[in-house]
């Protein structure tokens, strides 16, 4: 079985935030050498906005390694200047579309203040997902699902709440599951060990990952990671899901696993 990390990062400067580890550089090539020993064959790469040149080393990483990577990539929202960018976004070795994480002081009121009202149509026209972290705003994300029929979009870590665990973390799980009737909305399943309260492997977040992904079903529920801040090794990130969810076999094991990201992205790679 193919198997699809659907958010991972990779950087070469700045200060990751706290929750990632503190390094100044965490390379393909050491990432390769993790996934590798944990079964992973292929990874959405995500670069980090705290390095600058991210997207560049994103790329290259691509080129290098085409059927291990593809690219969610980022550009400044805030400067209009940046906005003609998306016309040709995806015309960048790997690039699939965008993501931004809004959680950086300057980035958390871009989906209410007027800062991204123009890059849900522009998104839709050029044919570019998006993926965010949406669980500040779940009823606006979906108006904005509504609106946009077209636009292929993407909650990040399950839609919880950042930085909660346990039941905690799922407060908004109904709201998250109401947005499933749209069928351009799709959830990554990444991060989930650590919005557990417990060891693994991690029983007190099963029935939420069980009640999202009866929402949502296989080919909108994205197996990931998020590697650098996980509490658990990588392979106990794979086996959280392969091994320890009854509910979750067969043909939907491997559509959560691989192929249902790699359809929603229309990621074309040789299996490895």
């Amino acid at each position: 079985m193919q198997i699809i990390d659907a958010q991972v990062h990779i950087w070469g400067s700045g200060t990751p935030s706290a929750h990632h580890r503190q390094t100044s550089l965490y390379t393909a090539e050491e990432l390769i050498e993790e996934m590798d020993a944990a079964g992973v064959n292929g990874a959405v790469l995500h670069p980090p906005s705290w390095d600058p040149g991210s997207n560049e080393m994103a790329v290259e990483a691509a080129k290098k390694h085409p059927d291990r990577f593809c690219i969610l990539g980022w550009f400044a929202l805030d400067k209009p200047e940046e906005r003609k960018r998306i016309e040709t976004w995806k015309q960048r070795p790997g690039m699939l579309g965008l993501r931004w994480s809004l959680t950086r002081p300057e980035q958390e009121n871009w989906h209410q203040d007027g800062t991204m009202d123009w890059l849900w149509p522009a998104a839709e026209h050029a044919g570019t997902p998006i993926a965010t972290m949406a669980w500040r705003f779940l009823p606006l994300f979906g108006q904005i699902a509504e609106k946009h029929p077209n636009l292929k979009l993407i909650i990040d870590h399950l839609g919880l709440v950042r930085s909660a665990k346990g039941a905690a973390a799922f407060a908004d799980v109904d709201t998250l599951c109401s947005l499933a009737k749209c069928p351009n909305v799709a959830v990554k399943a990444t991060g989930a060990p650590g919005y557990s309260a417990e060891a693994y492997p991690f029983r007190d977040i099963h029935d939420g990952l069980h009640r999202i992904f009866d929402a949502y079903g296989p080919k909108r529920f994205f197996w990931g990671t998020d590697i650098t801040r996980m509490p658990c090794s990588y392979r106990q990130c794979v086996t959280l899901f392969t091994e320890e969810l009854p509910w979750l076999k067969g043909n939907d094991l491997e559509l959560v696993m691989a192929q249902g990201v790699c359809d929603w992205l229309g990621w074309q790679r040789k299996p490895t």
